[in-house]
Parts: structure tokens; C-alpha cells; sequence
């Protein structure tokens, strides 16, 4: 049988684009693969897919397999479980051959009639794409105020639905982001975004009326702003952060026309979010250490001075956040890369823990709308236990299972085993990393390894359940989390070691990890493949660039691989809101270091593993042009015969798909190649 010639890859042309900055001539080959509505450009990304297509078509039965064994294990027809707010239980639900959910509610109890509030499948009719934004109910259960977007670039139309008469009003807010109401429903306060899709203004709009007051504008263009109205119904919060600082701002829920009163004004590197209680305000602040404390404060007089300490900094726990309910908070807190949940009594101060049963395993607020209540939800999964909804008596110190979500087919978690092991990074750091696997699928020697890594914003890695997951550990794949500095495992001090001028860290302790799972004899470099998303495919840009040789081949997923050219044009969305992640490359000393590892700038001519390139072409997050000119000076620069495959989504954002079928295609198609190219492919 006469095998067929495989098809010829794409060429990009090199059109050198030529700039300078700090002495330095800058020339970018591919920078005209930027014109997004360019003939020639869309020509050459829809011949990029043709060729993937052709490379993998001998894959498409087991990506057909993959697929339906994917849609095999979870339960289509299904319901989320149903939380209360005032009269109304409120859920969403799915039905079998349709991509999104429906929304739904109850009145007084699950036995009353259904009121369908939103079905997105309706939305979607004749859309390629459908994200939803916003989704929030008057306090008076009357209006939904709902935001939409329709291609992937988080572009959010808001709109406000009559629930009574199931009426759309003639409302209709472009570019709108966070919203919420005034206590007699009456008044909707919202954000909208400017050109560089900086959620920079508050609007107020008294439904009924033709009036949108600007309540606030933030002018500085590393902070965005959100506004939320908080669980007691009492204040509206209006809060701008950037990367490193925060003000908050609150208006009396119940008169919205008042003029917004800052908390505490902002200052360099301090921190603070704020949540109300009867007379009190409790804030979350970072002004005595990088892990934050919690402080109460009368509303009468806030300032710092008549702070009160509640619970101090700790340089072994940090604290994310707190709900606030009418006689209990709960502290979100972090200890040794993995979430914790701390109850404590308002009115005499006693603290408990949550206990969870597993070492390694992630842990949720859930749906919590109500104040007056001794109930908190929470969600709990981890690599072998479902995703699994519990209510938590605070008073009674009782948990209810309310929930764990079905896997079809039989699993059985006994089968699969979860290890936590340490890297070592150069400079003597201990990094962690989560793995899991099946543990009668275990062969002698070095076992298929996907190594997935992310290590930015401050974000952990979280060790949660996938049914899709199943497809590659009952094939004998293990999974492993490295969770690399730059993410959020082990409080701010993570976050600081891996960002800015530190940045370095996050590559270096990945290939520690891997060097480590290799030296461990749990997998080899011939069975290694290593993923990363965003941020995370920057981290897979940079170790490609370091050491190909100790990877099989590596999937990228919406890669962030241009840093230098994206962080100098600031007309491009996040781009100046992420100078105190990155730095900012108009500085010599940045510029410099970025340029160091910026994966486009230091493509070399060197064998690379066999590559997945995904991304999409509504990308607003990482422009597809970054993925897109990647590949191209790869092309025309590698020595190696590996595949080398861009994938872009036409039709689609950051996130890829969004119905929920088509999703499972995506994966299923990167999964037949990570499992393509360590041999399995069955």
C-alpha cells in the first residue's frame, strides 16, 4: 500500500516591519498578519486550518471516538442545584442535543410551576457564537438584567427582560460589563468599557426613564471598575483595581441617587475590598502585609484610623476574601496551595475550619444570595471526586450533600490514584506538582504524561474533576498541575516570585518540574507532552524555545507568545492594565528582560517538538495575529520535520467554543493529538 504524500505547510511571507526603540532595531517578518480584515490574511488562516485538517484527517475516527465517549459520560438532560433568593428558587438546567442552558425558577418552592427566565438555546438561534455576561434578578424578582455576546470578543450587550410579561424592554447598553440594582429595583447601576476594552465607566439608569447618569469614571488607565450590590441589599459597591491597587467607593442601595463616598483613597501597592454588615463595613486589606488581613470599620467613619482587627496577616495563610452573611463570615483563605474554608460567629468570635477528606482537591463558594441565613454552599471537587455541591450549617457545624454530579459509564474512582510531589527550581524553591492517573493502567517504566502549567495574574492552578480528563487516564496518560510561581498557590509571595522582573521563575520552574517527573521515572521525554493556555502558552512558548529535547510535543492554547510588540502598542485591550504583571517595555530595563524570553523574539533555528497551535480569530485577550505570526517565523525557522499545526477557531473568542457539544469537539480533537503523538491511537 503506497502511503500518501503529506501535504506542504503553509508559507507565510516575510514582510519586515521595521521599528526602533531604546537603540534597538526591532524587525517583525509577519507583522502584516495583524490586518485582520485583509483578504490575504483570512486566505492564509483558512489555509493554516486546511493543512491541520489534512495532517489529522487519518485521526478524525478516533477523534469521532473520543468525542462520543465524551458526550457518553455526562448526564444531557440535567439540573444545577436550585438556590433561593427571597420567594424564588432559581436554577438552570440542560437538555439533551442542545449547546447551552435555560434558566429557570420557582416560586416559594420546587413544587410550583416553572418560569423559564433566559434560555440561551432561543438566543442562539441562527448565531454562530453566544457568551453570556451579566445575569442578574431585581431584588423585587421582577426585571433580569442580562448581557450577551455574540462573537467571541466579550463585546456584552446589555439588555433588561419584564419577567412578569416575559417583555424585553427597549433598554439596550453596547459594551456593558458588571451590573447591579438598587434595593426597590427600581435603579440599575452598570459599567461599560472604553475602545481598549477597560471597564472605565458607572452608569445609573432609572428603568422606565431616557436618562443614564455617568456616576463615576476611572481615568487612570491601569484600573478597571466593577460594581456589585452587596448580600445585605445595603450598599452598592463600586471598586476600581489594577494588578497591585484598589478603591472602593459605596452608595446606600436605598437611595442610589446619593453621590458615591470613597472608602479609602488610593495609594500605591494597597489593596482593598470592602463588604457590609449592619452599621459596620468588613475590608479585606493588604496595608500590613502581601496576604492581606481583615478589618471592620464603622460606616459613619471608615477611615483607617477606626479600623478594628479581626483577623491578622499571616505569612502562611492567605486570605482571598470573605462573605459576609447576618451571623456568620466565611474566610476564603489559602494554606499550602490549597483552599480553606474558615466560619466565624459575629456575635462572640469563635472560628472553625471546614475540614475537606482529601489532600489535594479545590473548593468553591457556591450560589449564596441569601443574608439572613446559617447556610453556606460550597462546591468540592478534586482529580477523582466529582464536582459535588454542599449546604454547611454554620451553626450546626453539618454538611448536606446536595448534589454530586454524575459521570455515566461506570466510573469508578476507586481505580485512580492522586500524587503530590515536589520539584526543586535552581534557586532551591519547592514547587509542587499535582498528578493523577489509573492505577491498572500503570506499565513498567515511564508512563505518557500530559504536563499542563498556567503561573500568572496571581491565579492558582486548581485541582478539579474532568469527565473529558477520563479519556486520556483510562489510556494509561498521567495528568500532572505544576504549579509554577507566577500563580497564586502560596499567597502573593507566589505571585511576586514569578511576574515583573521575576518572571524568569515561572519558566525554570516548569522545566524543573519536568526534569523532575522525568528523573522520578514517571514519564520520558518521548512521552511527555505539556500544555498551557494564555498566559500558560507563554510559558510553553518560552520552554520550547529553552529545551525542545525534553518534550514530546506541546499544545498551545491561545498563546500570549508576542510580549514585547504586544505590550508596546497600548491600543491594544489589557495592554496597559498589565504593566504591573509584565512591566512596561518603554522602560529600558523591561524592555530588555521581556525581550530576553519573549517566545516570538527568540524563535531559533533548532529542532522543536511536534506543536498544536490553537487559537481563535475573535480572540480580544490574545489577538489571533500573536499565534498566527508564531507559527509563521517557526515555519521558516525550525530544522525539525515535527508537526507543526495552527488551529484557529473563525468564529469564536479566548475561550473556543461555547456550545457545549461543539466544545467536546475541540477537545476531542486536541486529544487525539497529545494521544497521536505518544503512539496511542485507540
Amino acid at each position: 500500500m503506497r502511503m500518501r504524500k503529506p501535504p506542504l505547510p503553509p508559507i507565510a511571507p516575510a514582510r519586515p516591519h521595521v521599528s526602533e526603540i531604546h537603540g534597538d532595531r526591532r524587525t517583525d517578518p509577519y507583522h502584516w498578519l495583524r490586518g485582520k480584515e485583509d483578504p490575504e490574511v483570512l486566505d492564509y488562516l483558512a489555509a493554516e486550518n486546511d493543512y491541520t485538517r489534512a495532517m489529522m484527517k487519518p485521526s478524525e475516527p478516533f477523534q469521532r471516538a473520543l468525542y462520543r465517549e465524551m458526550v457518553a459520560r455526562i448526564r444531557e438532560t440535567d439540573m444545577g442545584v436550585p438556590y433561593r433568593e427571597g420567594e424564588w428558587f432559581y436554577y438552570s438546567r440542560t437538555t439533551r442535543g442542545r449547546q447551552y442552558a435555560t434558566y429557570c425558577r420557582r416560586r416559594g418552592s420546587m413544587k410550583a410551576r416553572e418560569e423559564v427566565i433566559l434560555d440561551l438555546n432561543r438566543l442562539a438561534k441562527g448565531q454562530c457564537y453566544l457568551g453570556l455576561g451579566a445575569l442578574d434578578v431585581s431584588p423585587d424578582g421582577r426585571r433580569l438584567a442580562f448581557s450577551t455576546d455574540l462573537s467571541g470578543f466579550r463585546e456584552y450587550t446589555l439588555r433588561v427582560k419584564d419577567l412578569a410579561n416575559d417583555d424585553v424592554l427597549a433598554l439596550e447598553v453596547e459594551r456593558a460589563r458588571s451590573v447591579a440594582w438598587s434595593t426597590d429595583s427600581t435603579t440599575l447601576f452598570y459599567v461599560t468599557e472604553d475602545d481598549a476594552k477597560r471597564a472605565n465607566r458607572v452608569w445609573r439608569h432609572r428603568i422606565g426613564s431616557s436618562i443614564h447618569d455617568l456616576v463615576f469614571e476611572e481615568t487612570d488607565a491601569r484600573f478597571s471598575v466593577g460594581v456589585d450590590l452587596s448580600r445585605s441589599l445595603g450598599y452598592v459597591f463600586i471598586t476600581s483595581h489594577s494588578a497591585t491597587a484598589s478603591e472602593v467607593r459605596f452608595v446606600p442601595a436605598d437611595r442610589p441617587d446619593a453621590a458615591p463616598v470613597v472608602l479609602v483613597p488610593r495609594r500605591a501597592e494597597h489593596e482593598y475590598y470592602a463588604d457590609h454588615h449592619g452599621d459596620s463595613l468588613y475590608i479585606v486589606t493588604n496595608d500590613r502585609g502581601r496576604n492581606f488581613r481583615l478589618v471592620k470599620a464603622p460606616i459613619a467613619a471608615c477611615d483607617e484610623t477606626r479600623w478594628v482587627e479581626i483577623v491578622p496577616h499571616r505569612e502562611d495563610t492567605m486570605l482571598e476574601g470573605v462573605d459576609v452573611f447576618a451571623r456568620h463570615l466565611v474566610l476564603h483563605e489559602r494554606r499550602d496551595g490549597f483552599p480553606r474554608f474558615t466560619v466565624m460567629n459575629i456575635a462572640d468570635g469563635d472560628r472553625h475550619e471546614i475540614a475537606f477528606p482529601e489532600p489535594a482537591y479545590s473548593a468553591f463558594a457556591g450560589a449564596n444570595a441569601e443574608f439572613d441565613t446559617d447556610l453556606f454552599r460550597f462546591a468540592y471537587e478534586s482529580f477523582v471526586t466529582p464536582d459535588s455541591v454542599y449546604d454547611y450549617d454554620m451553626a450546626a457545624r453539618e454538611r448536606t450533600l446536595l448534589k454530586r454530579f454524575e459521570v455515566l459509564g461506570g466510573y469508578d474512582p476507586a481505580k485512580y490514584r492522586t500524587d503530590l510531589t515536589y520539584a526543586t527550581a535552581p534557586d532551591g524553591t519547592r514547587i509542587p506538582v499535582s498528578l493523577v492517573y489509573r492505577e491498572d493502567r500503570r506499565r513498567r517504566g515511564p508512563r505518557p504524561m500530559l504536563l499542563s502549567g498556567y503561573g500568572a495574574y496571581g491565579y492558582p492552578e486548581m485541582v478539579t474533576f474532568s469527565s473529558v480528563r477520563l479519556s486520556l487516564l483510562d489510556r494509561g496518560v498521567t495528568f500532572a498541575l505544576a504549579h509554577v510561581r507566577g500563580g497564586g498557590e502560596m499567597g502573593k509571595r507566589w505571585h511576586d516570585e514569578g511576574r515583573m522582573m521575576a518572571k524568569r521563575n515561572t519558566f525554570s520552574d516548569f522545566i524543573a518540574c519536568a526534569e523532575h517527573l522525568i528523573a522520578e521515572k514517571r514519564t520520558a521525554p518521548d512521552r511527555l507532552v505539556v500544555e498551557g493556555g494564555s498566559a500558560g502558552g507563554l510559558l510553553m512558548g518560552v520552554i520550547a524555545n529553552m529545551r525542545p529535547e525534553l518534550f514530546r510535543a506541546v499544545v498551545s492554547e491561545v498563546p500570549f507568545v508576542d510580549v514585547v510588540n504586544t505590550m508596546l502598542d497600548d491600543t491594544l485591550p489589557l495592554t496597559t492594565g498589565e504593566y504591573e504583571e509584565w512591566g512596561n517595555p518603554k522602560e529600558p530595563e523591561a524592555y530588555r528582560y521581556m525581550v530576553s524570553y519573549s517566545p516570538y523574539d527568540n524563535v531559533t533555528a533548532q529542532a522543536y517538538p511536534a506543536m498544536l497551535v490553537e487559537t481563535s480569530l475573535n480572540d480580544s485577550q490574545v489577538m489571533y495575529w500573536e499565534p498566527a505570526k508564531y507559527v509563521a517565523k517557526l515555519r521558516a525557522t525550525k530544522t525539525d520535520d515535527n508537526p507543526l499545526l495552527l488551529r484557529i477557531n473563525m468564529e469564536a473568542g479566548h475561550g473556543g467554543a461555547s456550545g457545549r457539544y461543539d466544545y467536546l469537539r475541540e477537545i476531542a480533537f486536541t486529544y487525539a493529538f497529545v494521544l497521536g503523538v505518544v503512539g496511542i491511537t485507540a
